[in-house]
């Protein structure tokens, strides 16, 4: 699949923070997006413990299946440092690598990460959105940025999640009983929409299949690596 070229790889926080504020206009924000998926894509990295060495994964699901239909993987070390808010860039090079290596392109990505739940609007899953011009969505493990408050026990239960007067995503509970997920829009979809397709992609764990997909290739890459 087609990923553009908008800018280099930054080497200080001062240049990967240009360009997220030159890239976020570029953002399209406020339509439904897709309803109806065919393909669906999942990306995740996986890190070696105590070393920068990576493994990125993406992983095309049959929407309606939820089957794999292609998969591809990308060895490499992380060439920025650990900066909250700046994160995306320690991944960014090698989940590019692997997504321009595609021959589907997918209806939807879902990013391991946030999207505008971000200090800029502007994480991973709207930086690939940009880059692509792919319809993009964030679904996180863990909180990361805004207020809530805690989504009833029930599976499809939500709150809203704010920031400065802002909602910038959803708390939600992809499992009954089961601690809930932060799932924010990147690009070209909205919250609801987002939200629905979250549901669909989690029948039975409280992580999408497209995150467990590609949680699981990236891990196993990098054991082989």
């Amino acid at each position: 699949m087609e990923v553009r070229q908008l800018h280099g790889w930054p080497e200080t926080a001062e240049e990967a923070t240009r360009i997220q504020d030159e890239l976020r206009p570029l953002l399209e924000l406020g339509t439904p997006g897709p309803q109806d998926l065919t393909t669906v894509a999942g990306l995740d990295v996986a890190y070696a413990d105590g070393s920068d060495r990576l493994a990125a994964a993406v992983v095309v699901l049959d929407a309606a299946t939820l089957d794999v239909v292609e998969e591809v993987t990308v060895t490499g070390i992380a060439a920025f440092p650990y900066i909250p808010g700046l994160f995306a860039f320690r991944e960014l090079p090698a989940l590019v690598e692997a997504l321009s290596k595609l021959t589907i392109t997918p209806d939807l990505l879902v990013c391991d990460g946030h999207g505008l739940a971000h200090p800029r609007r502007f994480g991973l899953a709207c930086h690939l959105g940009v880059l692509t011009g792919v319809p993009s969505i964030g679904v996180a493990k863990t909180h990361f940025l805004g207020t809530y408050d805690p989504p009833g026990p029930d599976r499809g239960a939500a709150s809203p999640l704010h920031d400065d007067g802002e909602t910038i995503g959803l708390v939600l509970r992809t499992q009954s009983g089961i601690r809930p997920v932060h799932v924010s829009v990147g690009h070209r979809i909205g919250l609801d929409t987002a939200r629905r397709h979250v549901l669909e992609l989690s029948p039975r764990y409280r992580l999408p299949e497209t995150t467990r997909h590609a949680d699981h290739l990236s891990r196993k890459t990098l054991a082989r690596s």
